[in-house]
């Protein structure tokens, strides 16, 4: 098998990675470094969780250094476009550790936050530029940026950009690079008018497709739970009251906000991720999500695409997604590089006919069984003592409506938020907590869920990081001086004790 230095990765850029515990290539980084480290232009096509990252990150940070052109006030050398916040978050700081052993300088750019600072940094030079298509091109109509120093220019996720509407403001930032720059463009698929940026930008293509983007990793596993509108809810609450980390996918950024606040108040540490939150909101429960304060996120469609925490071990679609891409975007945050992962989709009696369309648009044979609170299934599934916090007051949040391409809309008052963040989770000591469990009770000795346990769980934004630096054991809990509230494998724990009058709505 080959190694990075193998393939043309230069030797100081190789132990970097190294000092990262990255020693060994994925498929579409052997497939694609060679053309890319060689300058041509590359259009590379793998599922999400393929290290597609990493692909593009080490030919940019290989050519400039190799360059040595002069970093100049509003005028980077380098340009990746990714289509939200989130995703430019993570590919910077995927750069940045590599970027610092090379004397590169980064800097991300999209909105929700404030322009001053990126102004700044854009003012002092930068050398590779990681950008939203919205707040990017508002700088460069101020005057702020300029383009025309770009040496390589990467799309990520072209596919989504295009259906999120990006692709107008995409060709006029292409436009604004050099003609003769290196170009490379890389995503799940090549639909939706991804080919027109390709035959317009980019010269003679190399092209490699390593993963089929219709198909799902042989790593993950698939459940349909056949369940009572009654038992949505209860069902939900066992899940995700096991150990180990749990994504759950809503279709509505209302439907995200309550059923976090209703996970919360059933002692399940939980926190949202939509686009009505304000930056500071996101990144505070996208660290709690990575620091295992929370080992929950519930999400809208926003989180399907380039988020990377390490050890996800279940993703449950509570609402099925609308079509069958995203049902494989959604999935892809579990069984990533390698890793084991099981996909759980809630399905009613009336979403019986679109989960079957579904699935088998998706080339998907799923597992599916009628399920009720208390299952031995559901422990099956999700294996592990059920541990519950003591319930949370909402907390107010202001929140910003983003069209998830780093363009705020505008901003309104979010309501409560029921999300759980470091220092706002409860931790009540002695408030005790009866449920009924079928028919017997509980007793809460304390609030909080330990927090301090889990390790390995660092949001680095590589998606390589999780399988060379070793996956977190889902049943490692430690503590943190709050006490947590046990149940049994077999117990419904909380979630028995909710009627229909609780369970999440649309």
């Amino acid at each position: 098998m080959s190694s990075f230095t193998d393939l043309g990765v230069p030797t100081k850029l190789a132990a970097a990675l190294a000092d990262l515990g990255i020693t060994t290539p994925f498929p579409i980084q052997a497939a694609t470094l060679p053309d890319s480290l060689a300058g041509r232009d590359v259009l590379g096509r793998g599922r999400t969780g393929s290290g597609k990252t990493y692909a593009f990150v080490l030919p940019v940070l290989a050519r400039l250094a190799e360059s040595k052109s002069p970093r100049r006030p509003t005028r980077p050398r380098a340009l990746i476009l990714a289509p939200t916040r989130e995703l430019a978050t993570q590919i910077e700081a995927t750069i940045a550790p590599l970027a610092a052993t090379l004397g590169l300088r980064t800097l991300t750019v999209f909105g929700g936050v404030g322009a001053n600072p990126q102004i700044k940094g854009l003012k002092a030079g930068v050398d590779i530029l990681v950008a939203c298509p919205g707040r990017l091109a508002d700088h460069i109509q101020q005057g702020y940026a300029s383009l025309d120093a770009v040496e390589i220019t990467v799309l990520d996720e072209a596919d989504h950009m295009a259906d999120l509407g990006f692709l107008p403001v995409v060709k006029r930032l292409m436009d604004g690079t050099p003609a003769n720059g290196q170009r490379m463009l890389f995503s799940a698929t090549l639909d939706n008018g991804v080919d027109v940026l390709v035959k317009r930008f980019m010269h003679k293509p190399v092209t490699h497709h390593v993963d089929s983007a219709a198909e799902a990793p042989i790593e993950m596993t698939h459940h349909v739970l056949h369940v009572r509108h009654d038992d949505r809810f209860p069902v939900l609450v066992d899940l995700t009251a096991a150990p180990g980390r749990t994504v759950v996918f809503t279709r509505t950024k209302r439907r995200a906000k309550t059923l976090t606040r209703q996970l919360v108040q059933a002692g399940v540490p939980a926190v949202e991720l939509h686009g009505n939150l304000a930056q500071n909101a996101r990144n505070r429960n996208m660290a709690a999500f990575s620091d295992g304060s929370a080992q929950t996120l519930v999400a809208t469609d926003i989180a399907a695409r380039g988020i990377h925490v390490d050890d996800v071990a279940i993703v449950i679609h509570a609402d099925p997604p609308v079509e069958h891409k995203a049902y494989l975007h959604r999935s892809g945050r579990t069984a990533r590089a390698g890793a084991q992962g099981t996909v759980i989709t809630l399905m009613t009696d009336d979403q019986q006919s679109e989960v079957r369309d579904l699935t088998r648009k998706a080339g998907i044979k799923p597992t599916t069984s009628k399920a009720r609170p208390g299952d031995a299934l559901l422990a099956q599934l999700a294996p592990g003592e059920r541990t519950y916090s003591a319930p949370v007051s909402p907390v107010p949040e202001p929140a910003e409506e983003s069209n998830g391409g780093g363009q705020p809309r505008r901003s309104r008052p979010s309501g409560s938020r029921g999300a759980a963040t470091g220092g706002t989770r409860g931790t009540a000591a002695g408030g005790a907590r009866g449920t009924s469990t079928g028919g017997g009770s509980r007793a809460g000795g304390g609030g909080g869920r330990g927090t301090g346990g889990r390790t390995g769980g660092a949001t680095r934004g590589g998606e390589q990081s999780g399988r060379t630096q070793g996956a977190a054991s889902r049943g490692r809990r430690g503590g943190t001086g709050s006490t947590a509230v046990h149940t049994s494998q077999s117990s419904t724990g909380g979630a028995a004790a909710f009627s229909s009058r609780s369970r999440a709505g649309r």
